[in-house]
């Protein structure tokens, strides 16, 4: 397979771990490029103020899922298999923010439960069910003018790999320095079998506020850890008999749906990028929140 730029920018869907890492970046470019778009932009609210910020990602191949040989791996994870993202789109580069939700919260009087803890600022909004984050992304939907909704698991999964097969996007020796998990649990020193060891990293029993760890090379900051985050995906015990186009399948139908990211309080090998967790429909937690994602 050619490897200059000009081959990467005309293959209409690359297969993402073929390419260097320059090469991905130019390949968000370029298809920015198409739909006259910065690689990262906001939509404008007809009420004033700015929808969450996005990065393009473009379509392509890779190979969702992990196979026996990843450390932490899991049978809901198999079988590894290619998948096709036929349609480029955009997603968030944080997840929503209490500030983001906070305006959707007060033009539409959305209903407030006093008795649940909240975050603030620019912390990534929690106690909400998946019910209350499609409310917001249709409201978001109205106010801009385009079409935003909850990614499916396999956008979720090829946006956070952005090309790299590894356990993380950073590779398969992290720290807390890189991913906010719980310290107590970490992957490298597990991997490594040790019984005793140091944390290198203070343990933290919160969420972070958005950025705080590293992005992507497309742009996402906190896919591993912070807090999980819904897909609109039903959740099957593994991949068998997945869409290839990453797509959701059509007819079944469950109480229950893919999360994927990990959070602060779980051990590091839930954040991996193949890593998911079964949730109810109507489930919240303080380590639970979601990303939006908005139709090219």
């Amino acid at each position: 397979m050619q490897t200059d730029t000009q081959s990467v920018s005309s293959h209409k869907k690359p297969f993402l771990p073929e390419l260097s890492s320059q090469e991905i970046k130019r390949l968000q470019v370029d298809t920015a490029d198409k739909f006259d778009l910065p690689a990262y932009f906001s939509d404008r609210l007809n009420i004033g103020g700015q929808a969450p910020e996005m990065a393009i990602i473009p379509a392509g191949q890779y190979e969702m899922g992990s196979d026996q040989h990843e450390f932490g791996h899991s049978r809901e994870e198999y079988p590894q298999h290619y998948s096709h993202i036929q349609k480029p789109f955009a997603m968030g580069r944080f997840v929503v923010t209490a500030n983001d939700f906070e305006r959707f919260v007060k033009d539409t009087e959305w209903f407030v439960r006093p008795d649940l803890l909240r975050s603030s600022g620019q912390e990534p909004v929690i106690n909400i069910r998946m019910p209350d984050a499609v409310l917001y992304l249709d409201w978001l939907s109205e106010q801009t003018g385009e079409r935003y909704r909850l990614p499916t698991e396999s956008e979720w999964e090829y946006a956070a790999r952005a090309g790299t097969t590894s356990a993380f996007h950073f590779g398969d020796d992290i720290s807390c320095k890189d991913v906010h998990f719980h310290a107590i649990f970490p992957y490298t020193e597990a991997k490594e079998n040790k019984r005793w060891f140091l944390p290198r990293c203070s343990p933290m029993a919160s969420v972070l506020e958005v950025g705080s760890k590293p992005a992507n090379a497309w742009g996402l900051h906190e896919v591993h850890g912070n807090v999980w985050e819904f897909t609109d995906t039903p959740w099957r015990d593994s991949h068998l008999n997945n869409n290839r186009d990453g797509s959701n399948p059509s007819s079944f139908i469950s109480h229950a749906i893919v999360t994927k990211g990990g959070s602060w309080f779980d051990a590091a090998i839930h954040a991996r990028s193949a890593a998911r967790k079964k949730r109810l429909y109507d489930e919240m937690d303080t380590n639970l929140g979601f990303r939006a994602v908005r139709e090219l």
